[in-house]
């Protein structure tokens, strides 16, 4: 059943914890390669999400699910948590926190672009224009305040964080197709993911055991970003009637992310990351807004 207003709830519900998860994937990447935190962290939401699924008695529904849809499965589980996940971490092992973060951010837009070609949904003017403005606005912060010279801070961190907005947005767009149950797809996704994970692991990583810290982190980052905060994400793109609007409201999280990232993680943040912010929660309001239809 379609309703915007509760779609509205599950996504700033996802955007909360969502907002924490920058600082985590700093703070775990000081003590764990890329991947090592893609690993440690999807098997973290592997458990996780089997744990539900036990509870909620759905194995039969999981062996059905993987059984009729294999391909569609291996599709989505290549893409997260393998590719996206890695492409992601390389980013953020590169880039300071709060710019990784902010590029990685515009995924959102692609997401409703996306929209457009795959669920044939209509953009209207407000979307369109809000999307610019929000764009300027992570372009102001990712390059410091001049947005027109776009002197990143390291051009390989940036084409990765941008890639990583083609893989995730695509994830979603095919996970808005699916009639699964979100938990019953996901934990689908995930476990078919794990063999691809370790097969990985064992030919490209050296077999280090872990330090505490590095792997509590790892263990946050699958518990709030790969594991509940998917579902409550998952559950705003079904319940929307409008894809486009859930998805600018993803860019509420850089501000809220900051917060953390300044108090835990240590980074300055640049007043053009506050004039950047404003412009995005500007785009924001004129894409809530009633002239949006």
């Amino acid at each position: 059943m379609k309703s915007q207003k509760l779609a509205y709830k599950y996504a700033l519900i996802a955007i909360f914890f969502w907002s924490t998860v920058a600082t985590a994937f700093k703070v775990a990447l000081e003590y764990l390669k890329p991947f090592e935190l893609v690993f440690y962290a999807s098997i973290t939401s592997t458990l996780i999400l089997l744990t539900i699924i036990i509870y909620q008695k759905k194995i039969n529904l999981v062996k059905i699910h993987i059984k009729n849809n294999f391909k569609i499965v291996l599709l989505l589980a290549s893409i997260n948590p393998f590719l996206y996940y890695l492409v992601l971490f390389e980013a953020y092992d590169i880039l300071p926190a709060q710019e990784a973060q902010a590029i990685n951010y515009t995924w959102a837009l692609m997401l409703a672009f996306f929209s457009v070609i795959f669920l044939k949904q209509k953009l209207t003017i407000s979307d369109i224009v809000a999307g610019i403005i929000c764009y300027f606005g992570v372009l102001i912060i990712s390059t410091k305040g001049e947005p027109f010279s776009l002197n990143f801070s390291n051009i390989d961190g940036v084409l990765l964080a941008l890639l990583s907005t083609v893989l995730w947005s695509m994830y979603w767009i095919f996970n808005t197709k699916s009639k699964v149950d979100p938990v019953v797809g996901l934990f689908s996704n995930f476990l078919i993911a794990t063999p691809i994970l370790i097969t990985y692991f064992i030919f490209t990583q050296d077999l280090v055991l872990p330090s505490v810290y590095g792997l509590g982190a790892a263990i946050y980052v699958g518990f709030f970003e790969m594991g509940f905060t998917f579902l409550f994400w998952l559950k705003a793109m079904q319940s929307a009637e409008s894809t486009s609007k859930i998805a600018n409201l993803i860019f509420i999280s850089p501000f809220i992310s900051l917060v953390f990232i300044y108090f835990i993680v240590g980074e300055q943040i640049y007043i053009s990351t506050v004039v950047g912010l404003t412009t995005i929660i500007f785009g924001l309001i004129i894409q809530q807004s009633k002239l949006s239809k």
